[in-house]
């Protein structure tokens, strides 16, 4: 008979929200045309949605501070700080090529795709982060160490038939 998990690792729960934190991130920087569209290749520029998923995760940061672990709050500050950065970035060049003038060079290295993004741009920019408070992504979040023994944790396997 199959036992029922009654609890979970805290270690187990800390990668689950690293996971989707990291996913929500890849969402939005699909949306701001810095990874190509896995199904098409091609980069895409979607404003409205790509602050939708910033808002998203500003929100969990929000809703969250307190009970994250350093590990978990490093992740989310670092992904949110980023994201806004790179959104005001593609912001400021669809608005300098909508009006003609030449974005600044540092930005230029954007995709093309920016250029063919809407020209109703959101009016508010997200607020200037401090550039103390801005820290480079890390590589890949390391696992959390298990804070048991590996022959404590319960092991389950599933059986589709004989």
């Amino acid at each position: 008979m199959a036992e029922v998990q009654t609890h979970t690792h805290a270690g187990e729960m800390s990668q689950v929200f690293i996971e989707f934190v990291m996913q929500q991130a890849q969402n939005a920087a699909l949306f701001l045309g810095q990874i190509p569209d896995p199904r098409r290749g091609q980069v895409e520029v979607n404003l409205p949605l790509a602050k939708m998923f910033i808002d998203q995760l500003a929100v969990i940061r929000q809703r969250t501070v307190g009970n994250l672990n350093p590990d978990e709050k490093k992740v989310i500050d670092s992904a949110v700080n980023e994201l806004q950065l790179a959104y005001a970035d593609v912001v400021q060049v669809v608005r300098a090529r909508n009006v003609g003038a030449e974005p600044p060079p540092e930005l230029l290295n954007l995709p093309e795709a920016v250029a063919s993004a809407p020209a109703a741009v959101p009016a508010p920019a997200p607020a200037p982060v401090a550039p103390a408070a801005v820290a480079p992504p890390p590589a890949a979040p390391e696992p959390p160490k298990a804070a048991e023994p590996e022959e404590n944790r319960k092991r389950f396997t599933k059986s589709y038939g004989s």
